[in-house]
């Protein structure tokens, strides 16, 4: 496989458009994620058995429906994230996003490497009998999930035909087995959640919809790969309903049966070392792959510099980091569930109600340096979301996307021109 050209600093052609099933398998290895088990887990203890449901199905719709207007503009422009922010933030207004979603994923990938390698350590010293430090197993794990980033979205590809499989049949027997354990479903649906632990049900949505907001908001540098944008709407629900949800339903079924929200955990609790092993480096690895990719396009917008570069150096960082980023982990949610949405909420209003569904070819647009329009929106959003009742993240989006086109009309629409335009 040689590595080639991610096309981050211009639109994908048409030519090197992907299928529906590829770019399906590789949204669903993003979604398949670990710490989305986690929630899960914090959920199922925390909610009856009916709220579960509601919530992880409600918060998954949410975000299948905010990744899917993400995805379309994608797929119609060929445009990454990054790119899609020069029409709304302008060219350097754009850096902002840019460095608050890149720097986010390089956290995640951190986040991810160290829950590679704590579970793999104790499992190989309490099983077998091996010591290994972490820090040596964070640097292999990190190292080789950086190595296949400079790839680009053909790794994602391969990695994801690979692991969404595999994740969904062990993980999927694995549940079967603890659930069968405990009783059956209609025992699980007797549980009672403990005072100390319940959860209201704006907060398990916003849990939902925040673990998950900050790479759905980077559905664009995936999708954009796609041959039709319908088709992208339909990718990014099936990842984000379906995936995220059965991940969430790993999580809470574990958590219930074994008292362990990871589905890795919950098979080595089984005597399932090997298969554990094999699931929790797969989820892993395919959602930390995307977020490295998705950090390199981020960080190419700002310094032009060639994504892979970027994308592999931000892998020795959250490496380097790795430890720091998994202690602080709830504090990392939180901060992602107020400060990324209103960027997705800017990018939907001005494509779909500022410029009407239809941006000027990117090579020939002339855009602002900055827009503050956009940054005044996302300031906004996330006062929306801290200030007003309801689900943050579903205020800050919307709160972005209001302010944003008050905004724009309180300073005219100025829409952007083509550079023959602009001179006549």
């Amino acid at each position: 496989m040689a590595a080639q050209n991610d096309y981050s600093l211009g639109p994908v052609p048409k030519s090197e458009r992907k299928g529906f099933i590829a770019l399906s398998l590789v949204m669903l290895g993003l979604t398949f994620f670990s710490a989305s088990m986690w929630t899960g887990g914090t959920l199922g203890t925390g909610l009856s058995y009916d709220d579960f449901f509601y919530a992880v199905l409600l918060g998954n719709l949410i975000l299948g429906i905010y990744t899917a207007f993400l995805g379309y503009i994608g797929t119609k422009t060929g445009l990454s994230t990054h790119l899609l922010a020069r029409y709304s933030f302008g060219t350097k207004g754009s850096y902002v996003p840019s460095l608050l979603l890149g720097g986010t994923q390089v956290g995640w990938f951190g986040v991810g490497v160290a829950m590679f390698a704590l579970p793999v350590q104790k499992a190989l010293f309490g099983e077998v009998g091996v010591e290994l430090d972490v820090n040596t197993i964070i640097v292999i794990a990190g190292l080789l999930m950086t190595v296949t980033v400079y790839f680009g979205i053909s790794a994602l590809m391969v990695l994801s035909f690979i692991a969404v499989p595999a994740i969904a049949i062990l993980g999927g027997y694995s549940v079967y087995l603890a659930v069968n354990d405990l009783g059956g479903i209609t025992e699980m649906q007797k549980i009672v959640p403990a005072v100390d632990k319940q959860i209201d049900f704006n907060t398990a949505l916003a849990l939902v919809i925040g673990s998950f907001i900050s790479a759905g908001t980077l559905t664009a540098d995936f999708v954009r790969f796609g041959r039709k944008p319908k088709a992208a709407v339909a990718i990014t629900l099936i990842a984000f309903f379906i995936g995220n949800s059965l991940m969430f339903i790993f999580g809470a079924a574990g958590a219930a049966a074994t008292g362990f929200s990871d589905i890795s955990d919950v098979m080595m609790t089984q005597g399932l070392l090997i298969p554990a092993i094999i699931v929790l480096g797969l989820n892993i690895w395919t959602t930390n792959d995307n977020a490295l990719y998705a950090s390199g396009l981020g960080f190419s917008n700002v310094t032009g510099i060639d994504s892979k570069k970027l994308a592999m150096l931000n892998g020795v960082i959250g490496t380097v980091f790795a430890l720091w980023l998994y202690n602080n982990f709830v504090g990392w949610l939180s901060f992602l569930s107020a400060a990324i949405p209103p960027i997705g909420g800017v990018l939907i209003a001005d494509y779909f109600l500022v410029h009407r569904g239809q941006y000027v070819d990117f090579a020939k647009a002339e855009f602002q340096t900055v827009r503050w329009q956009a940054l005044i929106a996302v300031a906004a959003g996330v006062a929306a979301g801290q200030l007003l009742p309801g689900i943050v993240p579903v205020n800050a989006v919307i709160g972005g996307a209001v302010a944003y086109l008050i905004s724009c009309k309180a300073t005219g629409n100025k829409l952007i021109k083509t550079t023959k335009e602009s001179e006549a």
